[in-house]
């Protein structure tokens, strides 16, 4: 089990990095296909959108098995990636980045919900943190090497790359995941396994910190790179310098919850993210008036936001056994609203008022996300 944690979570890498290249590169990438930021962050919006329609796809997981559900997730990627190769554009651009999130959001919680079944929920903690260390290795090595092709070939390079990962992650699944799943019972009726969430007051509330706590990284995660830009004529390759920064942050967050989450208790994990979180935001600006105290930030920003999701996650993994997929793709749904908010308001607000007031407004959902937490273990 040790050896597909691993495996998993380098296949992850490759998804995470597709799904995060736009964030540093935000607006090269505008440039690129010759639209405004406030247009592309409006894109950014709708990619969020689509993927909160992702609890039509994964009860899939529940009914036709974990392995199906992450290679048709695996299948979208690759379609999404291989269009921009063939013909980039901005309308290729777009159904792209929308069909990759599809495609995450259906290999996500599948990959979860298998894991789920194999592991003991006091081990969960830490075995999915191993998963999670893709999003950190997306910002250290992938972003940087999508940097690379940019730099040297133009904002389409990367696609045809992640179109041949996508054939070899796809192969390494179907490869290394069993058929025969005996330690899922499917789900013939996908309604139940939406009346079962739906039903839960505890459940609705978790998927409700998800959102809140997205929303809040969403607006520092849209404008980060033209913050770095504006303010100190970041180009590309320094970019994905920064960006490397904050995968390193995020992967002491992920060891940190491998070391502390199980221990503490994931209630009591996340409400240490989520505070610390807001103590991050309050600190950006002020530490970014210079371009080493803005990494400083971020560094801080993005360590205790990783230390937030990946407590959150092991928590959501035990609200509804009986459709854990389902749960967690609804969780994802969770995540996927609360993106699309932050990323509708991050340019907005960031050309009308500045850094500092997108920090504002994500401190305050991070305070809602507290009062949510608190609710669900008062309910509990």
């Amino acid at each position: 089990m040790r050896i597909q944690l691993i495996i998993f979570m380098l296949l992850r890498t490759i998804l995470n990095s597709a799904h995060r290249m736009v964030y540093p590169f935000l607006s090269v990438f505008a440039r690129g296909v010759g639209v405004e930021l406030q247009t592309f962050s409006l894109l950014m919006t709708a990619r969020s959108l689509v993927g909160a329609l992702s609890p039509f796809f994964a009860p899939i997981a529940d009914r036709r098995g974990r392995k199906f559900g992450m290679l048709m997730g695996i299948s979208i990627f690759i379609f999404g990636m291989f269009i921009v190769a063939i013909y980039p554009s901005f309308w290729t651009l777009a159904i792209a980045l929308m069909l990759a999130m599809v495609g995450k959001f259906i290999f996500d919680p599948s990959m979860q919900a298998y894991f789920g079944d194999r592991i003991p929920y006091h081990k969960r903690g830490t075995a999915l943190a191993v998963t999670e260390v893709a999003w950190s290795f997306a910002f250290i090595f992938g972003i940087p090497l999508v940097g690379f092709l940019i730099d040297r070939f133009g904002w389409s390079a990367p696609f045809p790359l992640f179109t041949l990962l996508g054939l070899l992650a796809f192969f390494i699944v179907w490869r290394i995941v069993p058929k025969e799943d005996t330690h899922h019972e499917p789900v013939m009726n996908s309604r139940e396994g939406f009346r079962a969430v739906f039903s839960s007051k505890t459940a609705i509330i978790g998927i409700s910190i998800a959102l809140f706590a997205s929303a809040a990284n969403e607006l520092v995660n849209v404008i980060f790179g033209v913050w770095l830009e504006d303010s100190f004529g970041l180009k590309i390759i320094a970019l994905a310098g920064a960006s490397a920064v904050i995968g390193i942050s995020e992967l002491s967050g992920e060891g940190l919850v491998a070391l502390t989450t199980d221990r503490l208790g994931k209630p009591l994990a996340l409400t240490l993210g989520l505070v610390t979180n807001a103590v991050a935001l309050i600190l950006l600006p002020i530490l970014g008036q210079t371009q080493t105290g803005a990494l400083i930030g971020l560094f801080l920003f993005y360590i205790t936001f990783e230390y937030v999701m990946v407590s959150h996650i092991p928590l959501m993994t035990e609200l509804v056994p009986s459709a854990r997929a389902t749960m967690l793709s609804l969780n994802v749904t969770g995540h996927a609203i609360g993106r699309a908010i932050g990323a509708f308001l991050a340019a907005y607000i960031y050309q009308q008022f500045g850094f500092g007031v997108v920090t504002i407004i994500a401190v305050g959902f991070n305070i809602l996300g507290l009062l949510a937490l608190w609710r669900m273990q008062k309910g509990t």
